[in-house]
C-alpha cells in the first residue's frame, strides 16, 4: 500500500509540474516577468513560489534536508509582499526560476523514495505531498487566470467542451433535515474542510444548472445594472465605483454580446455558464429573478446528500474520482461547458455541474467549522476567516481534479471577478 501511495504521489507531482511548465513555456520571457494586472503576480513569481513552498515543506521539513535557496524565502512569502509590489522585488529570472524548481523537485523525489509515510501527522497518507500537489495546481489555476488577463495573440489552445443536453427541470428540491458537512477522513482534505459535522438545512430549491450567458444577458438588457433596487448597499457602491455594466471580458453592441477569452473574441455561447462575475453581480441577478444565492451548507447538501442512503458522498455522482464524463476540470477546455453537458456528474437530486465549469458564489462568509484546527499552518485558512471573504464552491474548468471535491472550500473578496466565477440561484421551499 505504501509503494502504491508513493507511485500515486509521484504521478500527481509530475502531472502538476507538466501543467506549470506548459503555462510558463507558452509565453516569452517578457510576458513571464511583466505584471499583466495589479491583481496578479508575474508568472515567473508564481513558478518560483511553487518551488519555494515545495522546498520549505518537502525538502526542509519532511525531508530534513539542507536548504536549496534560503536566501529567496522572503521574496516568495505570499504574506510578506502583496501582488502589486512583487515585480519590484529581486526575483529569480525565468532561467533561474526553472533551474530552481527543477533542483527542488529532484530532491523531493529523493525524499519521497526514502521518507516513512507514517509516524507523524504531516506525512500520514502522504498529506504534505498532497498539500503541495494541490498548492501547485491552485497556482496553475491562478496562472491560467493571468493568461486570461494578458493581451496579445492567443498562446493557449484546447478543444471545445462537449455539447450541452436539455435538463428536464430548471430546479431541484432538496429536502430539509440534517446532513454531514465537511470531512474527517478525506486524506488530502485541507484544514478548513475539517472536521465532519452535522448541519440542519431547511428544505429549499436550487437551480439544476449554473446561470447561463443567455439568462444573464437578459438581466443586462433589462437594465439590471442600472436598477438600484436590485443591489445591496455595498454592491451598488462597488457597481458605481467600478463602473460595472456586465461580466468582465464581455463587449456589448446594441443587444448583442461577445466575450474575449484567452485572446479570442467571439459571440457569447448562450447555454454556457456565465463566468467572471463578482459576488455582488450574482446577488443582484438572483434578486432580479426573485431568488437568492445558496448558502454554503445548502450548496454542499445539494452536492453530497444521497436521500437513499441518508449519507454524504465525496462527489455529486458518488465516491469515485472525477473523469472526463463527470465534470469539466483539469484545463482540458478553456471555457465552461454548456448546461447539461455532464449528465453522468449529476447529483441524486438531479443537480448538474456542481463540480467544474465555474466556481459558484455562495452567500456565506468564510468561517471555521466547529472544532476547526489550523494545520499545518495558520496562514492557509485561519487568517482569512471573517466577513471580508465569501465562500465559492465546486471548482472551474481551470481547477485540477486533485484540488477539488464536494467538501473543498474556496474564498475571495466579493468584488473579485478575474477568477473563473459564476453562480446558481436558490429559493426557500
Amino acid at each position: 500500500m505504501t509503494e502504491e501511495l508513493r507511485e500515486q504521489v509521484a504521478e500527481e507531482l509530475l502531472r502538476s509540474r507538466a501543467r506549470s511548465t506548459a503555462l510558463t513555456d507558452a509565453v516569452d520571457e517578457h510576458d513571464l516577468v511583466r505584471q499583466h494586472s495589479k491583481l496578479m503576480s508575474p508568472l515567473v513569481w508564481d513558478l518560483a513560489h511553487i518551488g519555494n513552498q515545495e522546498e520549505l515543506w518537502l525538502v526542509r521539513d519532511v525531508g530534513g534536508r539542507e536548504p536549496v535557496r534560503s536566501d529567496i524565502d522572503e521574496y516568495y512569502d505570499a504574506f510578506k509582499y502583496g501582488r502589486s509590489v512583487r515585480p519590484e522585488l529581486p526575483l529569480l529570472n525565468p532561467r533561474e526560476a526553472r533551474q530552481y524548481v527543477g533542483d527542488v523537485r529532484g530532491k523531493v523525489f529523493d525524499v519521497l523514495e526514502k521518507v516513512p509515510l507514517q509516524g507523524r501527522r504531516l506525512v500520514e497518507n502522504a498529506f504534505a505531498f498532497g498539500m503541495i500537489v494541490q498548492h501547485e495546481q491552485q497556482h496553475d489555476e491562478t496562472m491560467l487566470a493571468t493568461h486570461q488577463l494578458r493581451t496579445g495573440e492567443p498562446v493557449l489552445h484546447a478543444p471545445a467542451p462537449p455539447r450541452g443536453n436539455l435538463v428536464a427541470a430548471t430546479e431541484a428540491f432538496i429536502p430539509g433535515g440534517p446532513f454531514e458537512m465537511g470531512t474527517s477522513d478525506e486524506p488530502w482534505a485541507l484544514d478548513n474542510e475539517r472536521p465532519a459535522h452535522a448541519v440542519h438545512v431547511d428544505a429549499f430549491f436550487i437551480d439544476t444548472t449554473p446561470v447561463t450567458n443567455a439568462e444573464y444577458a437578459e438581466f443586462v438588457l433589462a437594465g439590471g445594472y442600472d436598477d438600484r433596487r436590485l443591489w445591496t448597499e455595498a454592491g451598488w457602491e462597488h457597481r458605481t465605483t467600478a463602473k460595472l455594466t456586465g461580466p468582465r471580458f464581455w463587449h456589448r453592441e446594441g443587444n448583442s454580446f461577445s466575450r474575449t477569452a484567452f485572446g479570442v473574441t467571439e459571440p457569447i455561447v448562450p447555454d454556457e455558464p456565465v463566468v467572471h462575475v463578482c459576488f455582488h453581480e450574482a446577488q443582484a441577478y438572483a434578486t432580479w429573478v426573485g431568488k437568492r444565492l445558496p448558502t454554503e451548507a445548502e450548496w454542499e447538501k445539494a452536492a453530497r446528500f444521497d436521500p437513499a442512503t441518508q449519507s454524504s458522498r465525496r462527489y455529486p455522482w458518488g465516491d469515485e474520482e472525477p473523469t472526463e464524463i463527470h465534470a469539466n476540470l483539469d484545463q482540458r477546455h478553456l471555457r465552461p461547458a454548456p448546461a447539461g453537458a455532464y449528465p453522468a456528474g449529476a447529483s441524486p437530486a438531479g443537480v448538474h455541474q456542481l463540480i467544474g465549469d465555474v466556481w459558484e458564489w455562495t452567500s456565506t462568509d468564510f468561517h471555521p467549522y466547529p472544532g476547526f484546527e489550523a494545520f499545518p499552518y495558520r496562514e492557509y485558512s485561519e487568517v482569512f476567516f471573517g466577513p471580508d471573504y465569501k465562500v465559492l464552491r465546486g471548482g472551474s474548468f481551470g481547477t485540477d481534479r486533485s484540488a477539488i471535491r464536494s467538501t473543498f472550500r474556496n474564498w475571495d473578496y466579493p468584488i473579485r471577478r478575474q477568477i473563473f466565477s459564476g453562480f446558481r440561484c436558490a429559493r426557500d421551499a
